[in-house]
């Protein structure tokens, strides 16, 4: 069946930095975009960023350049590689099959929680 395992969370400073990464499993990895979504405290799903089955990349605006997805098709893996972090950024962080228009119903993983904090 379909499955997707984040990994790479935890508790960052201000400033710092995390790199995640979702192992994808039961599905053609290699022809799906695929999305990073997160999920704060008392607010709801937000996109994050996109990559498509090429490899070309889109972020949402708030990212401003802090963040960089990438894949590896031969392993089954996209990773997000988070830098400048904010306490914004604090979420619980969600790999998601799909592109940035449907990413909403795509099948997502169980997240992994980021928390970025002093």
């Amino acid at each position: 069946q379909v499955q997707l395992v984040e990994s790479g969370g935890g508790l960052v400073q201000p400033g710092g930095s995390l790199r995640l990464s979702c192992a994808a499993s039961g599905f053609s990895f290699s022809t799906a975009a695929m999305t990073w979504a997160r999920q704060a405290p008392g607010k709801g799903l937000e996109w994050v960023s996109t990559i498509s089955r090429l490899g070309s990349t889109v972020y949402a605006n708030s990212i401003n350049g802090r963040f960089t997805l990438s894949r590896d098709n031969a392993k089954k893996t996209v990773s997000l590689q988070m830098n400048s972090m904010k306490s914004e950024d604090t979420a619980l962080y969600y790999c998601v099959i799909g592109d940035s228009s449907n990413w909403v119903r795509g099948t997502r993983g169980q997240g992994t929680q980021v928390t970025v904090s002093s």
